[in-house]
Formats: C-alpha cells, sequence, structure tokens
C-alpha cells in the first residue's frame, strides 16, 4: 500500500479511494473559459483539476481560479521552473513536473524548496513522448520511463521531501502497463493512473478503459485521468465507468444491462435504454437496470437487477429485484419502467 498525501482537501493514497482527475482544455488565463471548465469538472464528480501553466499569465490566474472553486488545482509544468515557482506561490494545491522538460538538476531543487515552503506535493510525471535522450537512448521505452521516474523521485528524496506522486504514462497501452508494474515495485509513493495521448471518440475510450483497467485490476493507482481529445467532462464520466466496472468506486449512474438485440426482440432495446439511461443519468446512482428484448435472458437478469424490462410477444414485463410487478403494452413499456425507477 502507498503511503498517503493530501492534495488540498483531498487525500490519496493509503487506502484513500482512488481520485478522479481530469485536466482544463482552456488557456489558463482565460478565467471565465477556465473557471467554467473547472465548475463543469466538479459537477461531474471530477475530484483533481490540472491546469496547463505555460507562462507567467497563467500562474498567476491560478490564485482567481482558487478563488472561484472548491477543489484541487494541480500546476502542471514544462521547461520552466521559474513559472512552477510562481504557481505555487499563487496557491497551487500541487505541482506536475516533467523529467524529460523540467531541467537541470538546480532547477527541480528550487521547485522543491518552494513546494516544501507551502507544503504542497509535487508529481514527478514521465511521459514516454518526452524521455530525457540520455535515458531513450540506454534502455528500452519501458525502462526508460521508469528510470526517468525514478531519477527525478532521487533528487526530491535527496533534499528530504517525501510528499510525492509518482506516473509513467505511455500512449502504448502495452508499455504504460509494465512500466506502472515495474514502477509499483520500485516506491511506495501514490501512483497516479492514465494512458497518454488516448485519442478521441471511442478509440480513446477503449484504449483508456483497457490500459487503465488493466493497471488498476493489478493492485496498481491512487488517483487516474482518461485522456481524450475533447470536452474533458467525458474524461470524468469514463474514469468513473472504469472504476465502478472495478468496483473501486460506487457508479454515478445507473448500469444498464441490456442484450444486444437480434431477431426474438420484441422492442427497440437500443432506444430503450438511451431513453433510459438519459432519464436517470446523474440521479440513478448504484441501480442496476437490465433492458432485455425477449424471454431468453430476461428473467435471469432481472434477478440480479433492480429493475429489470423483457419484451413478449405481446408487450413487455416489468420487474423488480426479479419478481414481475407489472405486464404493459409495448407503447407503455418505457413509461411504466422509468415510473418505477423514479418511485424507488
Amino acid at each position: 500500500m502507498s503511503i498517503r498525501i493530501r492534495v488540498g482537501k483531498v487525500e490519496i493514497g493509503g487506502g484513500a479511494p482512488i481520485a478522479v482527475q481530469s485536466m482544463t482544455k482552456t488557456r489558463t488565463s482565460d478565467l471565465e473559459a477556465t473557471i467554467s471548465q473547472v465548475r463543469r469538472l466538479a459537477d461531474a464528480g471530477c475530484e483533481i483539476v490540472r491546469v496547463g501553466v505555460p507562462d507567467e499569465e497563467s500562474a498567476r490566474a491560478i490564485s482567481h481560479i482558487k478563488g472561484s472553486v472548491d477543489i484541487p488545482i494541480v500546476a502542471d509544468i514544462h521547461f520552466d521552473h521559474r513559472v512552477a515557482i510562481m504557481a505555487i506561490e499563487h496557491g497551487a494545491d500541487k505541482i506536475r513536473i516533467n523529467p524529460g522538460t523540467i531541467g537541470a538538476r538546480w532547477k527541480v531543487e528550487e521547485v522543491v524548496r518552494a513546494a516544501r515552503e507551502r507544503g504542497i506535493p509535487i508529481r514527478v510525471g514521465a511521459n514516454s513522448g518526452s524521455i530525457p535522450p540520455d535515458l531513450r537512448n540506454r534502455y528500452g521505452k519501458v525502462e526508460a520511463l521508469v528510470e526517468a521516474v525514478l531519477r527525478e523521485v532521487s533528487i526530491l528524496e535527496g533534499m528530504g521531501f517525501y510528499s510525492i506522486v509518482v506516473s509513467a504514462k505511455a500512449s502504448d497501452v502495452d508499455v504504460s502497463i509494465e512500466a506502472y508494474k515495474e514502477l509499483s515495485r520500485r516506491v511506495d509513493y501514490p501512483i497516479h493512473v492514465g494512458i497518454t495521448e488516448a485519442g478521441f471518440g471511442i478509440q480513446g475510450i477503449i484504449r483508456s478503459a483497457v490500459g487503465i483497467g488493466a493497471i488498476l485490476s493489478s493492485g496498481i493507482g491512487d488517483t487516474v485521468r482518461v485522456s481524450l481529445t475533447g470536452d474533458p467532462v467525458r474524461e470524468v464520466e469514463v474514469a468513473y465507468e472504469i472504476l465502478s466496472a472495478l468496483g473501486l468506486r460506487e457508479r454515478r449512474n445507473p448500469l444498464i444491462v441490456s442484450c444486444p438485440a437480434c431477431a426474438r426482440s420484441e422492442f427497440d432495446v437500443e432506444w430503450m435504454a438511451n431513453r433510459i439511461w438519459e432519464e436517470l443519468k446523474g440521479e440513478g446512482k448504484g441501480v442496476r437496470v437490465a433492458v432485455m428484448g425477449c424471454a431468453v435472458n430476461g428473467p435471469g437478469e432481472a434477478r440480479d437487477s433492480d429493475i429489470g424490462i423483457a419484451g413478449t410477444r405481446s408487450g413487455a414485463v416489468v420487474f423488480v429485484k426479479g419478481r414481475v410487478i407489472r405486464r404493459v403494452k409495448k407503447e407503455e413499456a418505457l413509461e411504466a419502467v422509468i415510473s418505477e425507477l423514479k418511485g424507488r
């Protein structure tokens, strides 16, 4: 088990619930847009938000952002250690530095001094796309990622600084899995899990689910971030689905168990499942709903669900905890299920 540290009001590691993290896609210095996006992320269940800090204006913006939201803010720093120090001075709850971009040892040491004075943690986050050249030339991809993290961590430890989070992200799923396994054997700091540059749409979701799921199922990980091109709220939704599928966090939305539909289906299963999802999204916390097109698996799935519906030749049957409570016409099926769900 990793040690426990605090990021603002959120505890991570040491058996604390795995925290869901995301990152804003706005220019951080655009206060209106950034604050709006942070609030949307918080409403979606995000527990830690990272913001890119490419310049001094963005670093100064952190104090304004923190004054408008109630969620820990992490400053993501590359290249300029002075910007990292400024972000700390303006209230960042954590700093993320990349061993491949932050620069010379003395620069890292200055950031560590500032973080220690303010009592905030540092994440040493290595990415496969920015591994230091000497390590890239000496090792294979997995070893280079891990060594990049460990070398930077040794600088922090050498200064007596141990409020550390680590990550070793790759865009290749298999490299990420192996790097995290090796990293977890070498450190006892909290581990942030993700697949970097996972992509967009269904491709990015699948790659994230496979990679993050495999790492988490190995008992590795204290925070997660799903990296998708597009609206960051989607990252949070996918992260919670991954965690809940593994039983690591309670569901924020209903679990809809629906059949793929076939020639035996007695109603439009896809339409029914989508309508139930839209009606209950954000409200059906922890509810399991079975939507089955016919009676082949309907009764069985209904037994394992809170509420279920299965098509019949004459209409549909509604189950509650496996017991048939209503027989309805097809055109009444959706309303019957929703009324039962909302009346729970």
